[in-house]
């Protein structure tokens, strides 16, 4: 009875260490930097929450979730060039997903939110939240998923082809 006590005290202890205070931790410097305010007057308040606080947007609220034409996701902060449409793929999950970013578009760090460390995206140029990594994306291609905020984005359709 003693040893499950223990035990029982060992993991509450260690399930409660504050990891989900941890604030994200990106892995590179961002050219971008601006105060909480500056970012506060440039951003809708739903960009704000998940681009600067690290929020999610609802599952299936995007209008990005759609978008079937060609064309480049851009960070709806700095306008950054953060993915192609052909690497866009319907995950099932309700958020816009990619199996591979622009390269230099994105950069990576962890975030420990929710208790556990999680591979998270943030903008290469101004460090804003995107989404996370997993590893559950198409096989046939990278096996990633880049699980990303629609609000954290713009999209830019492809100019008509000349004929």
């Amino acid at each position: 009875m003693k040893t499950i006590i223990l035990t029982l005290l060992t993991i509450i202890t260690i399930g409660c260490n504050g990891n989900a205070q941890k604030e994200s931790k990106a892995t590179s410097k961002f050219e971008v930097t601006k105060t909480d305010a500056e970012w506060k007057k440039l951003l809708t308040p739903q960009e704000y929450a998940v681009l600067r606080k690290g929020d999610t947007e609802k599952a299936y609220s995007s209008e990005l979730n759609d978008v079937e034409e060609s064309g480049t996701f851009v960070c709806a902060a700095c306008a950054k060039e953060l993915y192609r449409s052909e690497h866009k793929f319907d995950s099932g999950t309700g958020w816009p997903s990619f199996d591979r970013a622009i390269e230099g578009g994105v950069s990576y760090g962890t975030d420990s939110k929710l208790g556990f460390e999680r591979n998270e995206i943030h903008c290469a140029h101004c460090g804003g939240h995107l989404g996370h990594l997993f590893d559950d994306g198409p096989r046939e291609t990278t096996g990633k998923r880049h699980c990303i905020n629609g609000v954290a984005m713009n999209f830019i359709p492809d100019a008509p082809k000349k004929e």
